[in-house]
């Protein structure tokens, strides 16, 4: 499978395939305490630099992955968006988590809308999940603006192991059904 070069673009958003540039701002997303509280935890750089290797491998692996989300008013990355399903996942994900400065602009939304819609168009995808910690009240809301739902409890794999979370979805039918109203 060859590397894709795929870019995607909201009103505000530039999601595109992230790059050895992003790591500086990935890590300090990482290093963050209340950024990282859902996500496994604050993760040092080397761990970050292989989270950030793993994000890029995904698309080298499967031909998706997480975008690196860039602000387009000030070219600053932002966060990690997009489809997602390392080896032992739930479900066909698309996942999202933003800088601490990013939270509450509607971004997630925003980012997370356009990455369902390539899912489903581009990938085929019949159905996108999103895993959500139990006590990440933030996330829901996102899932809950994107039409999805609670569906059932659910378990990652190790390294995440042993820690329930709620999976959130809906399939491409409602997806698509929703977005007709929207029209």
């Amino acid at each position: 499978m060859s590397y894709p070069d795929v870019q995607l673009e909201t009103e505000r958003l530039i999601l595109r395939l992230p790059r050895r540039e992003d790591f500086e701002p990935y890590a300090d997303f990482s290093g963050d305490e209340e950024t990282m509280r859902h996500l496994g935890g604050v993760q040092p750089p080397p761990v970050a630099w292989r989270s950030l290797a793993g994000l890029v491998g995904s698309w080298q692996l499967l031909g998706f992955g997480m975008f690196s989300v860039i602000e387009k008013a000030s070219g600053d990355w932002i966060g990690r968006v997009g489809p997602w399903q390392p080896f032992g996942w739930p479900g066909t994900e698309v996942g999202w988590s933003l800088r601490r400065a990013s939270w509450g602009q509607g971004y997630g939304p925003e980012a997370a809308a356009a990455t369902i819609d390539w899912a489903f168009d581009t990938l085929d995808w019949d159905q996108v999940i999103h895993t959500i910690d139990r006590a990440n009240a933030g996330s829901k809301r996102v899932a809950e603006k994107l039409g999805s739902r609670f569906l059932r409890m659910g378990l990652l794999p190790a390294p995440f192991d042993g820690n329930p979370v709620e999976i959130w979805g809906q399939t491409r039918a409602q997806w698509q059904a929703a977005r007709a109203t929207r029209a």
